[in-house]
């Protein structure tokens, strides 16, 4: 039995055992997240790309795998789940298990824009989803096809406003960003061309170079058709001009500011997946992308390299949602 003096000799000796018991969870919490830091991975990553091969998510994809699979000491596999804009590879992602060895591609379509223009998409791209690193983005360029008697931004303007309606542009498909680029271009310039969706942009890129359409407001994937002289490019939609394009002008210099419109791509992981693994695969991934190699094969491809924080890339992702919701509600746009 305990007197009334022993009491708080009796509270600090139990105070003292509830210190070292937190103090000894908190230093095996601590080893357990270190040793799973350390030895992750220790397995191949399968990295989760919702688009069909050879697009701008696809290529970026292999771009940073190769380089960061080489420093992590595992194989990185693409897999390449495409359909509803992006949407039912990245609803898979969301669902794996969140263990560092299933990761997304996240690009601007599902991570961003398709809240607002699908009904019901069955993720939250923010909640459901770990950011890692912003890897890059590729602009929006005004190209035209060679054949075109537009040489400039204002000309082609001009046609536009003469001929309400005649004009057109083609787009990968509802949504895109092609869509949504000329969306801002048409407002900014305040004419009426009409909407040509096609089943992905390769088709659209085609028609464009046969003089099929009138222009596209299209990704760096129409690099090669302005190198080879089948397209001609007249304006980018980013604040600086593109490293690959030095001598076409932004919309801002053109005189129609802040049209700015870009693909962007980035790593992430299924929500719940451990912070040390998140850590990891951020430091890795910030090394490539600041390696001479990969900044050259970015700079060729056209794109503005990324990097950065966890933090930063998911603030990011909320930003580009908050800016897309009246983009896309003045674009007129709804898929079920």
């Amino acid at each position: 039995m305990t007197s009334p003096g022993d009491e708080p000799m009796v509270t600090m000796k139990k105070a003292h055992a509830c210190l070292h018991a937190g103090l000894a969870a908190a230093l095996l919490a601590l080893a357990g997240a270190a040793t799973a830091d350390s030895a992750y991975p220790s397995q191949p990553i399968k990295l989760m790309v919702p688009w069909p091969a050879g697009g701008g998510v696809d290529t970026t994809a292999r771009m940073i795998s190769e380089p960061l699979a080489q420093k992590l000491g595992q194989p990185i596999v693409i897999d390449n789940r495409g359909g509803a804009g992006g949407n039912i590879g990245t609803e898979l992602a969301a669902r794996v298990k969140p263990d560092g060895y299933n990761l997304l591609m996240g690009s601007i379509s599902p991570n961003a824009v398709n809240l607002h223009l699908y009904t019901k998409l069955g993720f939250d791209p923010v909640k459901d989803f770990a950011p890692i690193v912003y890897v890059s983005a590729v602009p929006n360029i005004l190209v035209v096809p060679a054949s075109s008697p537009y040489k400039t931004v204002k000309e082609l303007i001009d046609a536009a406003q003469a001929n309400p309606g005649k004009l057109n542009y083609g787009s990968g498909g509802v949504g895109s960003s092609q869509h949504l680029a000329a969306v801002q271009f048409m407002s900014a310039a305040k004419i009426d061309i009409v909407h040509v969706p096609y089943k992905g942009t390769s088709p659209a890129e085609a028609d464009l170079a046969a003089g099929h359409i009138s222009l596209m407001l299209d990704t760096t994937t129409c690099l090669p058709f302005v190198a080879s002289g089948r397209m001609r490019a007249l304006a980018v939609a980013s604040k600086k001009r593109n490293p690959a394009l030095p001598n076409v002008p932004t919309f801002d210099e053109v005189g129609l500011p802040g049209i700015y419109a870009s693909s962007w791509y980035g790593l992430m992981a299924p929500a719940g997946t451990p912070r040390p693994i998140i850590d990891k695969l951020n430091a890795q991934a910030n090394e490539v992308l600041q390696s001479a190699d990969m900044k050259r094969r970015m700079a060729e491809f056209g794109a503005e390299i990324g990097g950065g924080t966890p933090e930063e890339f998911g603030q990011f992702i909320v930003s580009e949602i908050k800016r897309y919701e009246s983009i896309v509600r003045l674009s007129g746009a709804k898929l079920d």
